[in-house]
């Protein structure tokens, strides 16, 4: 069963909506905590924090713990 096209296609669907997730939560923590830090954030920075690939958002969130 594992080696059928159709599990495979369901399994790449599912790991791709759980990556989405993933990259959703880690943006939303990233921009809850720069507004904690700094307040309001423009809508520049806000559109720029959430265009960013998810190693960028990591990054960004470890630096915060510094800021």
């Amino acid at each position: 069963m594992r080696e059928s096209v159709i599990y495979q296609e369901i399994l790449e669907v599912g790991l791709q909506e759980g990556e989405k997730r993933g990259v959703q939560t880690e943006r939303s923590l990233v921009l809850r905590l720069l507004t904690r830090r700094v307040g309001v954030l423009p809508q520049e920075v806000r559109q720029r924090v959430e265009a960013l690939p998810l190693e960028e958002l990591e990054n960004l969130g470890v630096a915060l713990l510094d800021f």
